[in-house]
C-alpha cells in the first residue's frame, strides 16, 4: 500500500505543479521532493525543456522531467563511467515506453503513441498541436483546456507515475544489477 501510496502523491504534485505552467519542472519537482533527490539547480536547469523543449512541440517535457529524476537516481557521476551509464539505458527506456502505454490506456487513445512527441501528444488529446511559441497558439492552447486536469497536468501526473515506479523498483532492487532480478 504504501508503494500506492507513494505513486499517488507523486501523481497528484505533478497535476497541481503543471498548473503553474512548466511540464519539465512540474514533473522533475514531483520526484524531487518525494525521493528526495536533486536540488535547487537541478530543478532549475529543467526550466526550458517544457512544452517539447522551448515550447517547440518537440520531446515532451514532462517525459524529460521524469527521465531527469532517473538520471539523479541511476544516473553517472563520471563521464569515464561507461558501464554505469550503459546500465542506465534500461530503465530510461521502461519510462518511455510505460509513458506512451500509460498515456494511451488513461487517455484512452484509439491507437497508440507513435513518439514521445509533444505537438503528437497535444493532436491526441486536443485533436491539434498548437505553436505554443506564439502568443496566439500558447493562448489556444490554454482555451482547449491546456492546463486543465485532463489536460498537460494530467500527463505530467502519468510521467511522474511511471518514473516514481521505476524509481520505486530500483530502490528495492539497490543496485542496477540487481534489476533483472525485480522484474
Amino acid at each position: 500500500m504504501l508503494k500506492n501510496e507513494i505513486i499517488q502523491r507523486v501523481k497528484g504534485k505533478a497535476l497541481e505543479n503543471d498548473k503553474f505552467s512548466g511540464c519539465s519542472q512540474s514533473v522533475l519537482g514531483s520526484l524531487q521532493e518525494e525521493f528526495g533527490i536533486g536540488n535547487k539547480e537541478s530543478f532549475k536547469s529543467a526550466t526550458v525543456l517544457s512544452g517539447g523543449l522551448a515550447r517547440r512541440g518537440e520531446t515532451c517535457g514532462a517525459l524529460i522531467g521524469a527521465l531527469l529524476a532517473l538520471g539523479l537516481v541511476v544516473g553517472r557521476e563520471r563521464i569515464e563511467d561507461t558501464e554505469r551509464y550503459a546500465k542506465a539505458m534500461e530503465p530510461a527506456g521502461k519510462i518511455i515506453d510505460r509513458f506512451k502505454e500509460e498515456l494511451s490506456k488513461q487517455f484512452g487513445f484509439k491507437e497508440g503513441l507513435k513518439s514521445s512527441l509533444c505537438e503528437e501528444i497535444q493532436e491526441k488529446i486536443y485533436g491539434r498541436s498548437f505553436k505554443l511559441t506564439t502568443e496566439e497558439g500558447y493562448q489556444a492552447f490554454l482555451d482547449a483546456g491546456g492546463h486543465s486536469d485532463d489536460g498537460c497536468p494530467k500527463v505530467c501526473a502519468i510521467a511522474a507515475q511511471v518514473a516514481a515506479e521505476e524509481i520505486l523498483i530500483i530502490r528495492e532492487a539497490g543496485d542496477l544489477s540487481d534489476l533483472a532480478k525485480k522484474r
